[in-house]
C-alpha cells in the first residue's frame, strides 16, 4: 500500500489529470505533474509541476525521484520517455500505452482476444487505400495509426472517388469500414493489483463531429443487451495487460453484437458522470488501484444521469446550467475557449 502523504506522479497536464489530482488530494496524497505545456490545468490543483519536453530524460528522472508511484492521464505519452522511470513505479504497465498508441496494433490485439472490431485494413500507400476501399467498401474512415483524438487525424471517405482525391504524403494509416449501429457505449472498469475488477454501469454515448457530446444513464435496453459480452472482452484486455487502474473500451451496439471501437488506458470522458452519480468515481478508484488501496463501490446512485460536455465558447455561458438544482458544473480552468476544445462538463443527477 502507498500510504496517504505520498506523492503521485501524473504524466500529462490536462483535465483528466486535474480530476485525478483532486481525487488524490481528498485522500491525502500530493500530486506532481509532468507536462511539456506551460499551461496545465492539472498543475493548477497539484503540489508540484515539472514543465519539460518528453525527451528531457534528466527532467523525467528528477520527476520520478520525487514520486512514489506514477500514472498518466492521456494515452499519447511517448513510451520511449518512460525509460527514465523505474518500471515498477508505473501503473498501469507501459504495455497498455504501446497497444493503445497504434490503432492497427490495438485492433489486432483485441482480435487475438476474441473481440470484433470494425472491418479494417492497414494503409501505407495509395495502392493500399484503393485495395482497402475495394475490399471493405465505402463509406469508411481513414485514420492515422498514431496520435489523433476527438475526431482529429480522421477522414471520412464516401466513395472510391473521394479516396482517390486524398493526397497521402506518408504511410501509417488504418482504413475502417463504417459500422451500422444502434448506439454507442463504453465499458469502464477498474482493476486492482490483485486482479479484482469492478465495473461502472455503461453510459450511452452521443458524439458530434468525433467529439463526445453527452453520456446518459440508464442506457437504452439495446445497450444493456450487449454490456455483459463487452465487459467480458474488457476483462480479457485488462488481464492480458496485467492492468492496474481504470481502463475504458468503447463499443458500437449492433445486430451482430458489440463491435469494438477503441480503448483508452486511462480514466475517460464518458465516465465523468461518476463523480456525482456513482458511489466511487472513476478518478478516486484509479487512485485507490494504483496506490494498492481497497477499491470503492461502483454502484450508480442516481435514477437518471446525463453528462454533457461544455465545448468551446459554450464555457462563457456555462454557469446558466446551475439554474437547475440537479446540475453539477465542472469547468477545467482553460484560458482559451477554442472551437472543439473541451472546456468542462455538466452532470445532471436525478435521485
Amino acid at each position: 500500500m502507498i500510504a496517504p502523504g505520498a506523492t503521485i506522479g501524473i504524466l500529462g497536464g490536462g483535465q483528466l489529470g486535474r480530476m485525478m489530482a483532486i481525487a488524490a488530494a481528498q485522500m491525502g496524497y500530493r500530486c506532481h505533474i509532468f507536462a511539456p505545456e506551460k499551461e496545465s490545468v492539472a498543475a493548477d490543483v497539484s503540489a508540484s509541476f515539472t514543465c519539460a519536453e518528453w525527451t528531457d530524460t534528466a527532467a523525467m528522472a528528477r520527476f520520478a525521484e520525487d514520486c512514489d508511484v506514477i500514472t498518466w492521464e492521456f494515452e499519447n505519452v511517448p513510451v520511449a520517455a518512460l525509460s527514465a522511470i523505474p518500471e515498477e513505479m508505473l501503473r498501469p504497465h507501459p504495455r497498455a500505452l504501446e497497444v493503445a498508441q497504434d490503432r492497427l496494433a490495438e485492433k489486432q490485439f483485441v482480435e487475438s482476444l476474441g473481440g470484433q472490431p470494425a472491418p479494417y485494413a492497414e494503409v501505407d500507400t495509395r495502392e493500399d487505400l484503393d485495395r482497402a476501399v475495394d475490399r471493405i467498401g465505402a463509406p469508411g474512415i481513414l485514420k492515422t495509426r498514431r496520435d489523433g483524438y476527438d475526431g482529429k487525424g480522421q477522414w471520412r471517405i464516401a466513395s472510391q472517388r473521394e479516396a482517390e482525391a486524398l493526397n497521402l504524403q506518408q504511410g501509417g494509416f488504418v482504413y475502417e469500414g463504417m459500422v451500422g449501429f444502434d448506439a454507442e457505449f463504453s465499458v469502464i472498469l477498474v482493476r486492482a493489483m490483485d486482479g479484482e475488477i469492478r465495473y461502472w454501469d455503461s453510459a450511452e454515448n452521443v458524439h458530434d463531429h468525433g467529439i463526445l457530446a453527452s453520456s446518459t444513464l440508464p442506457a437504452r435496453a439495446r445497450v444493456e443487451d450487449e454490456v455483459l459480452a463487452a465487459r467480458a472482452l474488457a476483462a480479457k484486455v485488462a488481464e492480458a495487460l496485467n492492468y492496474v487502474g481504470v481502463l475504458t473500451l468503447e463499443f458500437f451496439a449492433t445486430s451482430a453484437g458489440p463491435v469494438f471501437n477503441e480503448m483508452a488506458p486511462r480514466v475517460h470522458n464518458s465516465g465523468h458522470w461518476s463523480i456525482e452519480g456513482a458511489a466511487t468515481s472513476q478518478f478516486e478508484n484509479h487512485i485507490r488501484a494504483i496506490c494498492v488501496m481497497p477499491l470503492g463501490d461502483t454502484a450508480t446512485t442516481g435514477s437518471e444521469i446525463t453528462m454533457t460536455n461544455v465545448i468551446g465558447a459554450d464555457a462563457l455561458t456555462a454557469h446558466q446550467y446551475l439554474s437547475d438544482p440537479a446540475a453539477h458544473l465542472h469547468l477545467y480552468g482553460k484560458s482559451e475557449p477554442r472551437e472543439g476544445r473541451k472546456m468542462g462538463h455538466v452532470t445532471k443527477v436525478v435521485r
